[in-house]
């Protein structure tokens, strides 16, 4: 059993279910809000289920940005619609 991300600092836990339970809930969670097309939004996934949010992400119209990984876990940040680069400020050493 482990905590599927829902917010920051809010997390769920189904006792008694298996990892596939839990990782349906998780992808059916995504979904809905790629559904609703949110502009950019951030969630914390199970690396296993990483493979499965890109093809969604990818059919629904999200480039998916991974940010940090911790082994069991993947923080990433969905965009909605066509990707413009990221611009950085960068300051010379002189």
């Amino acid at each position: 059993m482990r905590h599927i991300h829902l917010d920051n600092g809010l997390r769920l836990r189904f006792p008694g279910r298996g990892e596939e339970f839990d990782q349906g809930v998780e992808i059916g969670m995504l979904a809905v809000m790629m559904d609703s097309q949110i502009r950019e939004f951030r969630r914390r996934i199970a690396t296993t289920n990483l493979g499965q949010v890109r093809a969604i992400a990818t059919q629904m119209g999200y480039h998916v940005i991974t940010d940090q990984e911790d082994g069991e876990f993947i923080d990433l940040i969905f965009r909605y619609g066509s990707a413009r680069p990221q611009l950085k400020l960068v300051h010379s050493a002189g």
